[in-house]
């Protein structure tokens, strides 16, 4: 695994635009920067490839462990909507997607840093712009990409389980996450699926179909959203939901993979896994370590102690959150840069990845997103 510096395509701006990513430069700086890439060996993406199955399989079994044991309470999953993650988990709801987040120097096991369970972004830089970009920079090249067509099996299996139509929803006004939705929707498209987009703030509640509407009364059967579930139990509208006829995607069995509570209980269920931290509910009285709120994201709130100090403290809304404690993980730099790649699964299938890259430790919001490929 090294990183490459190259010479951005001249009009990389206007290319990458035409595949959606309008969204590709924040606060003046490239968010899409195509000045590096990371080369990785067909062995390297086989280790990445290996933990990616691993880490979802126990993430399965985990799941199956709350239920079984009703540790409901260590994910904040409140009490109402407990009875519909059992439901939805024994029914099978189908997952479509999720993005384990690993620190991997390629050398040693890719460490699980999160999993993004329930509403990843970064999918049409990984899916889509950085295929494009090595097929015009590299047309002979490799890369660790069949992300698409694994979204369009994830659709298929949607319509066999359920073949009504599906809603895309998305927040109002959030260009990321309106490009990212109606990609999906897209890909849906293609795997024969009816579909609509709505904003969340669209969404409403029919009382008498105990249903869930979209403009017009038009019921909502399925729907996918770009909005955590942490933040839906909370609505006005979210105690609706455990009661609804309306069948959601990501399922409500991903509120528990979705909470970095998974952390230390993982640890504690796998301590041998060579793909896991050490991780504590209870913070430790020395050493190297993160503290991360449960529910925080990109990267706010973040904290790095270093051999009992303090390194980097990220701000953000979190600070008064239930937090756990995960290992410092041995972040390689790269020319001064730390990556963290973004392993995607869908449809149960390890099948690409995404590198975001900061000059702290802390991935956040604006760090930038690295294009990769494979060497011979």
């Amino acid at each position: 695994m090294r990183r490459m510096t190259l010479d951005p395509r001249p009009d990389w701006q206007k290319r990458v635009e035409e595949l959606g990513l309008h969204f590709h430069t924040a606060d003046g700086r490239p968010y899409w920067d195509e000045s590096a890439c990371y080369v990785f060996s067909k062995y390297q993406i086989d280790t990445i490839e290996r933990a990616t199955y691993a880490l979802w399989e126990m993430c399965l079994e985990l799941v199956q462990h709350v239920i079984d044991e009703r540790l409901f309470d260590l994910f904040l999953v409140p009490p109402e909507f407990q009875d519909l993650v059992v439901r939805s988990w024994d029914d099978d709801w189908p997952s479509v997607y999720g993005r384990f987040d690993l620190a991997y120097d390629g050398v040693g096991p890719p460490k699980l840093l999160e999993f993004n369970a329930d509403t990843p972004t970064a999918l049409v830089e990984a899916s889509v712009a950085q295929w494009h970009w090595l097929k015009e920079t590299d047309p002979d090249g490799d890369q660790f990409n069949g992300i698409h067509d694994r979204l369009l099996e994830a659709w298929a299996r949607v319509k066999e389980f359920d073949h009504h139509p599906v809603h895309f929803a998305a927040l109002q006004s959030n260009v990321e996450d309106y490009i990212t939705t109606e990609y999906l929707r897209d890909t849906a498209i293609q795997a024969g699926l009816d579909t609509a987009y709505l904003d969340v703030e669209a969404v409403g509640w029919d009382s008498a179909a105990k249903r869930f509407v979209g403009p017009g009364n038009v019921p909502i059967h399925n729907i996918f959203k770009l909005y955590p579930w942490e933040w839906l139990t909370r609505e006005e509208f979210g105690k609706h939901v455990p009661h609804s006829r309306t069948r959601w995607i990501e399922p409500p069995w991903k509120m528990i993979l979705s909470c970095k509570a998974i952390l230390p209980l993982l640890y504690q269920l796998h301590p041998e896994s060579p793909f896991l931290l050490p991780a504590w509910f209870e913070e430790p009285e020395s050493g190297s370590y993160v503290r991360k709120p449960v529910h925080a994201r990109e990267g706010a709130n973040i904290r790095v102690v270093i051999d009992g100090k303090v390194a980097e403290d990220t701000d953000g809304p979190y600070d008064s959150a239930v937090s756990v404690y995960q290992a410092l993980a041995p972040l390689k730099p790269h020319d001064g840069k730390y990556p963290v790649i973004g392993s995607w699964v869908v449809n149960g299938w390890a099948c690409g990845l995404g590198i975001r890259e900061d000059d702290q430790m802390v991935t956040q919001n604006t760090s930038r997103f690295i294009p990769h490929k494979m060497s011979d």
